[in-house]
């Protein structure tokens, strides 16, 4: 499953699905009205499902000016409760934003890690970017998505950074997939730790064309493919790799269809999508 969007982002959730991690199609309908803040939006929509079968999802909910993450929970995919915001920035008055929220199941302490993109002017050195959009990412995390550990600097490698993705290779391997956000670059790199928590270091060099970001990670058999959002050409594209150091190029061997703005890819039973596709 893929959770989608479209544009101008004020729909509401969508979903893609595959049976093979490669050719994706578009399950009918909306499945989640956004109803936060103060545009009312949900963008990049990131969905994890627990050890009990219930599903978690948190969303962008503004541009700017909100300083909280939309969050709600759904048994089956298709009935929500319990939307609310979750004001992950509100000790920090001057935010200018909260963008992309992603989820991580950390499975080793047993906790759900939130990672997001904020600026706060004037907290870090501005290089290119202007003071309203000099980005770092930062964390909460939760067992019940009720309690949150207070919000904590997450990465800050020196250059705005946004639609940062934490991926576990192994026990004590993981990769964070990031959108180096600066005016000359704007491109997908990655970086490495031994724990989600990092720190991220030995930070890349580009494996995407300028003007992409969104990447969403799925494993399928021994090799990773990394999906992202080439605003720039208008596409969606993809490569393949199996150690996170060579990147292959596979825009001709997927399918995504038109429209679709990016989300997290998440494991679902076959029982789970035949349900959707009914219901719609």
């Amino acid at each position: 499953m893929f959770t989608s969007f479209r544009e101008p982002a004020d729909e509401g959730l969508r979903y893609l699905y595959s049976n093979d991690g490669y050719h994706w199609e578009s399950v009918p309908g909306i499945f989640l009205k956004p109803e936060l803040g103060t545009q009312k939006i949900m963008r990049d929509p990131s969905m994890v499902q627990d050890k009990h079968g219930v599903y978690h999802l948190v969303w962008t909910i503004a541009w700017k000016g909100d300083q909280g993450i939309g969050y709600a929970r759904s048994n089956d995919l298709i009935h929500w409760e319990n939307q609310q915001v979750v004001p992950v920035m509100a000790h920090e008055a001057t935010t200018v934003n909260v963008w992309a929220p992603e989820l991580f199941y950390d499975e080793e302490a047993d906790r759900f890690i939130i990672i997001w993109a904020s600026t706060i002017p004037h907290r870090f050195p501005r290089g290119v970017e202007a003071e309203d959009n000099n980005h770092r990412m930062y964390y909460t995390t939760t067992s019940d998505f009720k309690t949150f550990t207070p919000t904590t600097l997450f990465a800050d490698p020196g250059f705005s950074i946004i639609d940062a993705v934490i991926v576990k290779k192994e026990k004590d391997d993981y990769v964070l997939v990031l959108k180096d956000n600066t005016r000359p670059n704007r491109n997908l790199k990655v970086a490495f730790a031994g724990n989600p928590l990092g720190p991220f270091t030995n930070v890349s060099a580009p494996f995407s064309a300028y003007l992409t970001e969104g990447p969403s990670v799925v494993k399928v058999g021994d090799e990773w493919l990394i999906y992202f959002d080439s605003y720039g050409s208008k596409s969606y594209e993809a490569v393949r790799t199996k150690d996170f150091e060579h990147f292959e190029q596979i825009n001709d061997e997927i399918s995504v269809p038109e429209g679709h703005k990016h989300g997290t890819i998440f494991k679902a039973s076959k029982k789970d999508v035949k349900r959707l596709l009914k219901t719609k």
